[in-house]
């Protein structure tokens, strides 16, 4: 595949990301609960290090495709296969469906960004007694999906980016509030559902 159309359709795959993980699901979350859902990165500087690092991977991975587009960048030669790219396009996919998916399964305790002053119900059941962050899994899929499918050094930059900020939201941010929240009850659900896969990154 040409790499100017892989990038066309990286960007086009961004684009649904954007509207559906982000957009609609906001206004979802608006017309059910009066609130957008959106916390902000307030909450300390950890969680605005994260909360900050997402937001650059989100906007160096998008800029991947553009500058290869552009003939600034170029796919890694190695990867720059036909099957790589179709993988890329079937596994951006996924990840596309898996976070609507998982993002509706959290129903009205969806959220983006950390109150410390708002409890919510723990959603423990459905993909989330698998998992306890089906969403930043989704996104994962979503970004190797990306880089997959342009593969050049600074999509890798960007998914390698998303994952450490995630990863740091995740152990440093909402892991602590979680437990200071719900006690007793959260311990025992790290203690049986993986942190972004099934069995693993269990805590006892």
């Amino acid at each position: 595949m040409n790499a100017t159309i892989a990038a066309d359709i990286a960007l086009a795959l961004f684009a649904v990301f954007g509207v559906l993980g982000f957009g609609w699901r906001s206004w979802l979350q608006y017309r059910r609960t009066g609130s957008t859902g959106f916390r902000g990165m307030g909450g300390g500087a950890t969680e605005s290090i994260a909360g900050g690092g997402f937001v650059v991977a989100l906007i160096v991975s998008a800029s991947a495709p553009i500058l290869q587009r552009a003939n600034i960048v170029e796919p890694v030669a190695a990867l720059h296969e036909i099957w790589i790219q179709f993988a890329g396009i079937a596994v951006a996919t996924a990840g596309i469906a898996a976070t609507v998916y998982a993002q509706l399964a959290m129903g009205d305790s969806w959220r983006i960004g950390v109150d410390e002053q708002e409890t919510t119900a723990l959603v423990h059941t459905g993909v989330f007694g698998l998992i306890r962050n089906p969403i930043y899994t989704s996104m994962f899929t979503f970004g190797l999906g990306i880089a997959l499918l342009t593969p050049n050094l600074v999509a890798c930059a960007g998914f390698i980016l998303l994952v450490t900020t995630i990863e740091l939201q995740v152990r440093r941010v909402e892991e602590p509030y979680l437990l200071r929240t719900h006690g007793e009850a959260y311990r025992g659900y790290t203690a049986r559902a993986g942190r972004f896969v099934p069995r693993v990154g269990l805590i006892r």
